[in-house]
């Protein structure tokens, strides 16, 4: 029998090489060509550490890092960016005492993990948070297995670097197993200190955005579609005040993008031997954040969804949102090296690895893709158009736009996929709602700015900039539990949230009402319940409920797929069902850090 191998993360090269290769590769990118990677043989630096048992003790405190060339002081768990790996055991009772060497009050949350409410590691919902120099014991039972993440939920400490990985070993053999294991820590790192960043934001919510359409745009729409039909979708977006490359808040303009601590130009580096099966462990512990994922040459089987396994899919490549977490297996057969490129969803940057049979082997970098651009299907357009708060839309003709009905979008491209949209709005769990869109009379103030007057599921779509780009996207109509269901029961009620914002003011909401002005979400214990999402804006957003599972519904009621952030796109709607089983006061957000202050709601299962 082979020797299962775990790793927190392979090794970074060291930092005067880092250094070199950013300078290197800051000319290159700069001139768009497509170069080798520039990771070299030697290496010194090793990932996080590995800390395994039922018993803890980690210190939150700040430690100077470069991962730029300019020297920062990052939030960090044991001295370490990312944070130790903890390995725990399905079954066990952990204990982790947390001291607080900040000069700050902070915290830990359990991301994903179902824990006791008081356990949950949110400040003013579960307990007081951590005040510097004090120790909190977290005490729980570990409930499940998987893939998860933890991170602090204080101000921005996030942000600046205090998140680490969690893989829970489960009491019965795992169907999949592997020879090599590895995390894979996706984040955004900035110098910039992330207060400033924030109230650049609200100055002006396009700050970071370098990819604004040009002078030079247009004469080539002009060229390419003629004057009459550019001057009509040029004045479509601009009655609406939006933009239709309004992809990312913050951008490589101001970030550098790490895999397991590594910039890019250092690159992280995992080993294999030909013939082994490689597990990978992604998880998006970013700030703000989308990534693209690919092995050029290697074809990924997903394993498991946000540390529950799935029935295997195989892929070229997933998008991965904010706090989501995808478990994959390679089989590298060449004696050859394989570049691990996650490309940010607004091709600003990337993170950057390598899988190789030997340290020495270069993998070629691949090029990202071109810019994604908006579609109005990618807003919730219907003909329409008279819900778009304060624009007068009717009568206008964009049925032109590709991507407009995303219903009938082809998506065959996705070599050997089946297209086969999901029976969503029959009503039963697990095909989705099928209740009137309903919009509250809060979301018609000045908080809102946008309205989807035709949000639809879907689960079939892979997204802006994923589609028909001749590779196998995974797909959310995809996922499909590998075991039956755990809660088969019909909904007894629905609640229908609308995410909703306004982003010239950078306000953020559910329903309109911003956290601070709104009443708790009541569930009573045990029932089951159905939360419809339907995104009124032009970004991606990833929703996290605490404490409790959200059960998506893809489609296929026998095998429900469980998820702890739900990622709903622009101008669509997603359903999933929850089981209150979990008493207590739980948080409810959007994970992009920057919008949590507002896409925020508090959960009280009495």
């Amino acid at each position: 029998m082979k020797q299962r191998f775990f790793s927190a993360g392979g090794v970074c090269l060291p930092r005067r090489r880092f250094v070199q290769g950013l300078a290197l590769g800051g000319v290159m990118a700069g001139l768009g060509l497509r170069t080798a990677s520039a990771l070299v043989p030697t290496m010194l630096s090793n990932g996080p550490p590995v800390l395994r048992g039922d018993s803890f003790q980690l210190t939150l405190g700040q430690q100077a890092v470069n991962f730029t060339g300019t020297e920062r002081l990052a939030t960090t768990v044991n001295g370490n960016l990312p944070a130790p790996v903890l390995r725990w055991r399905e079954g066990d009772t952990v204990m982790l005492r947390v001291t607080n060497h900040l000069p700050v009050m902070s915290s830990i949350h359990w991301h994903g993990m179902v824990v006791p409410t008081e356990m949950d590691g949110v400040p003013h919902f579960s307990f007081p948070g951590i005040a510097p120099g004090e120790t909190f014991t977290y005490r729980f039972p570990v409930r499940q297995s998987g893939t998860y993440w933890y991170h602090s939920h204080s101000d921005f400490q996030e942000q600046t670097g205090l998140y680490g990985a969690i893989v829970i070993d489960p009491l019965q053999p795992d169907p999949m197993q592997a020879d090599r294991d590895y995390v894979v820590q996706l984040s955004d790192w900035t110098d910039e200190d992330p207060h400033q960043v924030y109230l650049k934001l609200k100055k002006q919510s396009h700050y970071y955005n370098r990819s604004e359409r040009t002078a030079g745009d247009l004469w080539r729409d002009i060229r390419d579609k003629g004057v009459a039909q550019t001057w009509q979708e040029r004045a479509m977006w601009n009655q609406m005040r939006m933009s239709d490359r309004d992809l990312s808040d913050v951008t490589g303009y101001t970030y550098t993008f790490l895999m397991n601590g590594c910039p890019p130009a250092q690159g992280w580096l995992g080993l294999f031997k030909p013939g082994e099966k490689v597990r990978l462990r992604f998880i998006n512990s970013a700030a703000m954040t989308f990534f693209d994922v690919r092995i050029p040459g290697l074809q990924m089987t997903v394993v498991a969804a946000d540390g529950q396994a799935i029935q295997p899919v195989t892929v070229d490549e997933f998008r991965i949102g904010v706090a989501e977490t995808y478990d994959v297996l390679v089989e590298p057969q060449a004696d050859r090296a394989y570049s691990v490129f996650a490309q940010a969803l607004d091709r600003s940057g990337y993170a950057l690895g390598k899988l190789a049979a030997d340290p020495a082997l270069v993998a070629e970098l691949p090029a990202m893709d071109a810019l994604p651009i908006l579609t109005h299907g990618d807003m919730g357009m219907g003909m329409g158009h008279g819900a778009h708060a304060g624009h007068d839309m009717a009568g206008m003709d964009h049925s032109a736009h590709a991507g407009h009905d995303m219903a009938a979008m082809d998506h065959s491209a996705h070599a050997g996929h089946q297209m086969m949209p999901p029976p969503m709005g029959s009503g039963k769990a697990g095909y989705g709602s099928n209740a009137p869109l309903v919009h509250a009379k809060e979301e018609e103030g000045p908080q809102v700015d946008m309205l989807a007057d035709a949000p639809q599921y879907r689960l079939d779509d892979p997204g802006v900039g994923l589609r028909n780009n001749g590779r196998r996207v995974l797909l959310y109509s995809d996922l499909r539990n590998l075991h039956p269901t755990p809660d088969p029961r019909e909904p007894e009620r629905e609640i229908q949230l609308h995410l909703t914002g306004n982003m010239h003011r950078y306000m953020w909401s559910f329903n309109g009402v911003a956290f601070a002005d709104a009443e708790p979400l009541l569930l009573k214990h045990g029932e089951r319940v159905r939360i419809t999402l339907i995104n009124d804006t032009m970004m991606n957003h990833p929703i996290h409920l605490h404490g409790l599972w959200s059960d998506l519904e893809t489609g296929d009621a026998d095998h429900i797929p469980r998820k702890h952030t739900v990622i709903v796109q622009p101008g669509a709607k997603i359903s999933y069902l929850v089981s209150a089983d979990s008493l207590g006061r739980w948080a409810y957000h959007c994970h992009l850090l920057y919008h949590m202050l507002g896409m925020f709601r508090e959960v009280r299962v009495i």
